[in-house]
């Protein structure tokens, strides 16, 4: 398993709203399927809990200054303090600074943090790291403001990264750079082994509302200040204003009342919400820093990878169609599933459906006939929003084109695709595509048959002439003969012509399927699944 990331939240001044911006992005980082610790080591001024309240089933017994006493005691390991928050059954625990009740300042005041570490408490705190980087994802420190021994802990022995709250004043970007300065020497004076910092600036409560060409500018500053912190892991095609315009949190007054969850209450916020921009930072540390030439590009591709990366879907592949070609779909469908991909039709043309379903499929699978139904252009476009695409993301989008269909008539968005056409194989290549790995040889088999009995079920009750009735009963002939001299290539290729004649038509036709053929059809159906049965045992 890999060792968690820990981050420390960090202000030299205070009022920028480094608890609202931990505490909202630790729930989203949650909502996203990862395990999340939150710690508040703020201990002169704690208030984590109060913003997790709303998910808070128990008030917390003991924090971060019961590790301090913990180790005065002579404890080895330290004690289980931190309470289990309820986010929509996800993994989110807070370790506060201690119990909140009249004895804290007294046992936070009674804490010689010099002392301590005279006794060996750095050490005890590698064991407390190690603990939740084994247990947790990402572990989210909420620092102290200043400059001070409780500071440093926080920003040079704990943490992998750091990110930095700074508002648009001279007092707030005055010393931000000289901080982490300061804390990659105190760390390089330590006998760890840390990196020097990945620092995430972010510029935080920037009011854009009112005077707009103020905010711009001081936006423009704010970046030629914190640029030196990009410079380690930002792209080099990406400029550090346009990135650091992606980390800026607006000011909305709503939020300035009180300890509140804004990404509970904006669960799809839209760009100039705060939760928009919450959403991005959370991506950027799910994404490890990496992959920024991707959010300057597609911010919601982005954000929708870090979403997505933990993700279990229901399905392997949706395969979209338009209604003129429904019976292709399916049969698509059927056969995919005959090689062990988790396949189903999309269905449905209601939008709210669609809204639940976009993450339904890790992969979205059209069938385009002749060109792309209104619908199609829907489910593709909130699709690809969930999605950095083919060359980097892990969903993928495909496309299999009838004979009636022209690839020059396509969308821009999809003639850069490798297409497919509908033939025998189609599902096979998909499987492929989808996998990774070729479809083995029994798996090949298995195909062929599955494929056979679905060409034998769409076999329509009229057909629209006499003639074709003909062709359709020395088909199913030629097939049950495949299968007596267990030729399974013949057999699929009896299947694809199969599935040309038993195209329905418009008038339902007049030549009625005769009860011979019926029963032939019966026969030969329950021989291949007798056979498809025996090939899985």
């Amino acid at each position: 398993m890999t060792a968690g990331t820990v981050i420390t939240f960090y202000s030299y001044k205070g009022g920028v709203g480094r608890s609202f911006t931990l505490a909202n992005v630790a729930v989203l980082l949650a909502r996203w399927g990862y395990r999340v610790l939150a710690v508040d080591w703020d201990l002169e001024a704690p208030g984590l809990h109060h913003y997790f309240k709303p998910v808070m089933p128990e008030q917390p017994e003991g924090g971060v200054i019961d590790l301090a006493h913990d180790f005065l005691a002579g404890a080895e390991s330290p004690r289980p303090h931190a309470v289990r928050l309820e986010v929509e059954g996800n993994t989110l625990a807070l370790l506060a600074a201690g119990r909140d009740d009249d004895s804290y300042t007294d046992r936070m005041q009674r804490i010689d943090w010099e002392d301590l570490y005279q006794r060996g408490f750095a050490e005890f705190l590698e064991r407390c790291r190690a603990e939740w980087v084994e247990d947790y994802d990402f572990v989210l420190i909420d620092s102290r403001t200043g400059v001070s021994d409780i500071a440093g802990i926080c920003t040079a022995q704990l943490p992998d990264r750091l990110a930095v709250l700074f508002t648009a004043n001279e007092q707030n970007l005055k010393d931000v750079v000289n901080v982490v300065r300061r804390a990659d020497a105190a760390r390089d004076r330590m006998p760890y082994d840390r990196p020097r910092h990945l620092v995430l600036p972010i510029l935080s409560r920037l009011d854009e509302s009112v005077e707009y060409k103020r905010a711009e500018r001081w936006r423009r500053k704010c970046a030629e200040v914190v640029g030196p912190l990009f410079r380690n892991w930002l792209v080099k095609s990406v400029p550090e204003d346009l990135m650091l315009r992606h980390l800026t949190l607006p000011y909305i007054p709503f939020w300035s009342f009180g300890e509140q969850l804004s990404v509970l209450q904006e669960d799809v916020p839209s760009a100039g919400q705060v939760s928009f921009a919450l959403e991005t930072v959370a991506a950027v540390i799910v994404q490890q820093f990496d992959r920024t030439d991707v959010l300057a590009d597609n911010r919601d591709a982005y954000v929708a990878s870090a979403r997505d990366r933990r993700q279990d879907f229901d399905l392997d592949l949706l395969v979209s169609s338009p209604r003129s070609t429904l019976d292709v779909a399916d049969r698509l469908v059927d056969e995919l599933r005959g090689l062990g991909v988790k396949a189903a039709r999309s269905s449905s043309g209601d939008l709210e459906i669609l809204d639940r379903t976009s993450g339904l499929a890790e992969h979205l699978c059209l069938v385009v006939d002749g060109t792309l139904s209104r619908w199609q252009v829907t489910e593709v476009e909130r699709f690809l929003r969930h999605t950095i695409g083919p060359d980097g993301g892990q969903r993928r989008l495909f496309c299999v084109l009838t004979d009636d269909t022209d690839p020059a008539n396509l969308p821009g968005f999809l003639r850069n695709l490798r297409y497919l056409r509908f033939e025998p194989g189609v599902a096979r290549d998909l499987h492929d595509m989808i996998t990774g790995t070729p479809v083995g040889e029994g798996d090949r088999d298995r195909e062929a048959l599955r494929n056979a009995a679905s060409a034998l079920r769409a076999i329509p009750d009229r057909l629209p002439t006499v003639g074709r009735l003909s062709l359709v009963e020395q088909t199913v002939h030629d097939m049950s003969t495949a299968l007596d001299n267990g030729d399974l290539a013949a057999l699929r290729h009896f299947s694809v012509d199969l599935g040309v004649l038993s195209k329905p038509h418009a008038d339902d036709g007049q030549a009625i399927a005769s009860q011979g053929l019926l029963a032939d059809i019966t026969t030969l159906l329950d021989r291949i699944d007798r056979r498809i049965d025996a090939s899985t045992d």
